[in-house]
């Protein structure tokens, strides 16, 4: 059987060109003892995969170049030598960017029951919802009645972060780019602040007009000035989850840090990043909380979909244009 996949060509410098992306199809070998063969459904494109493509080791490894890139998917099991996984079975697993996927059983997870399309678990029940029920719960250490300000609101984490937010009762705020994001976010009872054209200053008093007695929580998502802006409204004691800082994924050089930083003295703040691999433990937990309301239909959730397996790549880039309006997926 054939499978085709992307690759990268080289190291990317400031937002990857389209060219660097690679189409190829080589045949599998044969299925060994333990292996299962996937046929991809969807696949799931994702910020942080703009970091392993500089060739470095944070903390995940690099994409290598010319070889299949890796990402998020789900799919069908169509051929099997593991008797965890009978042919037919529904899987989510890392062996996205391809049509087909051959790995070993221990790399697959039988997807969860709930009544839900098979690719909100890749989304607001995967790992984009586990990050933003983390950050808030486990890092934040949300409270009832917390004023919390989510950056990146309309986004896969973001969009169930205000949600999950706004069920404890305080003053949610949103920092989002396009109207059509921030009407969305308006729609959901989230007070909505767009920061496109607006320095720290103009967004600083944006955010102190739509809360003025400040936040307890700040969800980073962009950093830049989304995050010097929001270090001027914290309220003593306040807490800032760090998942992201999207707006300096493609910068060519160092980018210069908030001016601002005593903000978190004076505050008596902390700021805590986080990985949400980390606390994958904690995902049962988070599929009992958040699982029944996703399918009961008490939580929203956005999907921008690209279809086919030629367009992963232009879906990818579309992230960092702020183009998708929750999580961005590709359909095969």
């Amino acid at each position: 059987m054939q499978t085709r996949f992307f690759t990268i060509s080289d190291h990317p410098q400031g937002t990857p060109a389209r060219e660097l992306f690679e189409l190829h199809e080589q045949a599998l070998p044969d299925l060994a003892e333990g292996e299962v063969r996937i046929r991809n459904t969807w696949l799931s494109v994702d910020p942080y995969m703009r970091g392993r493509m500089d060739g470095v080791t944070t903390y995940i490894e690099p994409f290598e170049l010319g070889a299949p890139l890796e990402g998020a998917a789900i799919g069908e099991v169509i051929e099997s030598r593991a008797a965890d996984f009978p042919v037919g079975t529904k899987v989510r697993h890392m062996g996205g960017w391809r049509d087909v996927a051959q790995l070993p059983a221990g790399e697959l997870e039988t997807l969860p029951t709930f009544e839900v399309p098979e690719q909100a678990y890749l989304g607001v029940l995967g790992m984009p919802g586990m990050t933003a029920w983390s950050g808030l719960n486990l890092i934040a250490e949300m409270k009832e009645g917390d004023n919390v300000l989510v950056s990146g609101a309309a986004g896969a984490v973001g969009s169930l972060a205000v949600q999950l937010a706004k069920a404890k009762g305080g003053t949610v705020v949103g920092i989002a780019g396009s109207q059509e994001k921030l009407d969305w976010l308006e729609a959901h009872g989230v007070k909505a602040v767009g920061y496109k054209g607006k320095d720290a200053a103009q967004l600083t008093a944006a955010l102190n007009e739509a809360c003025p007695e400040g936040f307890d929580v700040y969800y980073e998502n962009v950093g830049g000035t989304c995050l010097e802006a929001a270090l001027n409204t914290l309220r003593v004691g306040a807490r800032i989850a760090v998942c992201g800082m999207i707006s300096r994924y493609n910068a060519d050089g160092p980018s210069a840090g908030p001016g601002n930083l005593a903000m978190i003295l004076i505050r008596r703040a902390r700021m805590q990043g986080f990985i949400v691999f980390d606390h994958w433990a904690h995902y049962p937990q988070f599929l009992e909380e958040v699982g029944p309301q996703v399918e009961k239909g008490q939580i929203d959730y956005e999907e921008t979909v690209e279809e086919g397996l030629e367009r992963t790549p232009d879906a990818f880039l579309k992230l960092f244009e702020g183009a998708n309006r929750g999580k961005m997926l590709v359909k095969l």
